[in-house]
């Protein structure tokens, strides 16, 4: 029986203490969820489980417990374990085989974490926010731009157990690179950590690289000749998309640092310059997600002020045609009043000279308005 089949049994204990006995037991295999694409091909929350030696892959015999007993007793190779938002019933058999701290289990159960670092003991925890475009054809003021979800590794000196929230972020692809390269996965555990926080990483910059593309479009429609008509709606929308991008990556500036510079037990000094070229493409990815957040505000700014100017234009034409319409309000309110003795009320030419004084001072306002702008 395979490894992965018996490892379904152990993450369904309810209770540890008889977990070799149990892992050994024939079950019928659960059904598999089809209805959640991210699930493994198992039924279950086990993505998947393999064991390496000197950075190869060794096929599947025996069962986890059987897997972990051999790699621990000829201290040769490591287990690597991927889950897919496990449940406490299904993560319990791993926290007592493992030997996982408590507080570690629950929040990689719970997610919803900050990027982080921790020790505990010999084990190491980290927690990455993986982040993903999210496609549309044009941006609106409730587009969403990125999509967040969270790795969490634990990672000992025989050990690497992956667990991943959401729907994208898929290490699949990652191991099948690393398993191409036995060099660097026979450097142990801390090759597959530097591998995921790579992968997180290079997803940083992929996704910085698309909205640069949804900034340059409302750039050019804010600066295009209607742009004071542009919905400003969109630039606040890439603001707030924007500030769940910056909440993932910056607080992964420090876990980086730690892991780059400072010594860790299960941390070859020889992955720390792996993880130095990591921080530097997150150092890079935190700049330019300061710098397309001034762009914002600027776009935002120059977008207010030219509404402001689109204002105060229609102002000016609306104040020249009152000047305009003044003067035969003017005319006529005067010779509206309804006066006995009121010069030209009898004149046979009165009514076609005030017409033409009206049309004349009418044509010269509008004229002199035409030739300052105004109009």
């Amino acid at each position: 029986m395979s490894m992965a089949g018996n490892l379904r049994r152990v993450t369904g204990l309810d209770k540890v203490g008889g977990l070799r006995r149990v892992a050994r037991l024939g079950r019928r295999r659960r059904p598999v969820d089809l209805s959640h694409p991210a699930r493994s091909p198992l039924g279950s929350s086990v993505v998947n489980c393999v064991t390496y030696r000197d950075g190869v892959r060794l096929p599947e015999t025996g069962d986890l417990v059987e897997a972990v007993a051999r790699v621990r007793k000829n201290r040769d190779g490591f287990v690597w374990l991927g889950l897919h938002e496990p449940t406490n019933q299904e993560f319990a058999g791993i926290a007592e085989l493992f030997d996982l701290h408590p507080l570690a289990v629950e929040d990689a159960i719970e997610a919803h974490q900050r990027p982080k670092l921790e020790h505990y003991g010999e084990t190491l925890f980290a927690v990455f926010k993986t982040v993903c475009y999210v496609e549309h054809e044009q941006l609106t003021a409730t587009s969403e731009v990125v999509n967040t979800g969270e790795i969490m590794a634990f990672v000992g000196h025989d050990f690497v157990i992956t667990v991943r929230h959401g729907r994208h972020g898929s290490l699949g692809p990652m191991r099948e690179e690393l398993e191409s390269d036995p060099q660097q996965l026979a450097k142990g555990p801390a090759a597959v950590l530097h591998a995921i926080a790579d992968h997180v990483v290079d997803d940083y910059l992929s996704v910085t690289d698309s909205i640069q593309a949804d900034i340059d479009q409302v750039e050019m429609d804010v600066f295009a000749q209607n742009g004071a008509r542009t919905d400003p709606g969109r630039i606040y929308q890439l603001k707030r998309e924007l500030l769940e991008l910056k909440r993932a990556v910056a607080p992964l500036g420090r876990p980086m640092e730690d892991l780059a510079t400072r010594p860790i037990r299960v941390v070859d000094p020889e992955i720390q310059a792996y993880f130095r070229d990591v921080l530097d493409h997150l150092i890079r990815a935190k700049e330019q997600i300061a710098a397309f957040d001034e762009m914002l505000n600027s776009i935002l700014q120059a977008h207010l002020a030219q509404v402001t100017v689109a204002q105060n234009e229609d102002m000016r034409k609306i104040t020249a045609w009152a000047a305009v319409i003044a003067v035969p309000t003017m005319v006529c309110g005067v010779y509206g009043m309804n006066f006995e003795h009121m010069p030209e009320l009898h004149w046979r030419f009165g009514y076609p000279l005030v017409i033409g004084v009206i049309s004349t001072a009418c044509l010269a306002l509008y004229r002199g308005f035409r030739r300052n702008g105004w109009l």
